[in-house]
């Protein structure tokens, strides 16, 4: 049986498009760089941590496959998390106005015997953003819980320019990415059939 370590709504959604059926764990995972550590193997980490995590709360699951993902916005190598307040998103739209960043997102399969990692890095560019907009943008509440403070399935959408990579990465499951890793562990995707979620 698969599972979801995360109570992301959007990874929920994005995991749903397969046509598994899955559950969904609750893992608490500490988010903090090591010193020396660089973002993509903090993201990396990560994603590896919450899998683990998951695993072991599902120990007397015999056969049980954990999810893990994570993903995190750097610019010149500073990771953009999830905003503390309002004027830290503002912030952080403010340094990504005008700018290309990179989201990074990772996604790591644990099992009893087996665990694989996958890792897509997309780059993003903003158009530059006036104090207004930012502004009107904080205020809908959106950047909150998001990393770097904005959502690009909803709202942010406005502001790129320009994405190379995997938009799906930067919402926060790479979907063809996770979907070879879900046949290597055996469970084989069935997005097109009406009544998957069912089975």
């Amino acid at each position: 049986m698969l599972y979801l370590a995360s109570q992301s709504p959007r990874r929920r959604a994005l995991l749903a498009q397969f046509g598994l059926p899955f559950g969904v764990i609750d893992v608490d995972v500490v988010e903090c760089r090591d010193p020396g550590e660089g973002p993509d193997e903090y993201v990396r980490r990560v994603a590896r941590d919450k899998a683990g995590a998951g695993l072991r709360t599902l120990a007397a699951e015999p056969g049980a496959v954990v999810l893990g993902a994570d993903t995190e916005v750097v610019l010149n190598g500073d990771v953009f998390g999830k905003p503390r307040d309002d004027a830290e998103a503002a912030s952080m739209l403010r340094k990504l106005s005008g700018r290309t960043h990179q989201v990074i997102s990772s996604v790591a399969l644990v099992g009893a015997d087996r665990q694989a990692q996958t890792m897509v890095i997309t780059d993003v560019t903003f158009a530059p953003l006036d104090e207004a907009t930012i502004a009107a943008y904080v205020a809908t509440g959106e950047p909150r819980g998001k990393a770097g403070g904005y959502a690009i399935q909803g709202g942010a959408a406005l502001f790129v320019a320009h994405l190379s990579g995997s938009y799906s990465g930067v919402v926060g499951l790479p979907l063809q990415q996770t979907g070879a890793l879900l046949r290597d562990f055996g469970l084989a995707p069935r997005p097109f059939v009406a009544d998957a979620q069912e089975a």
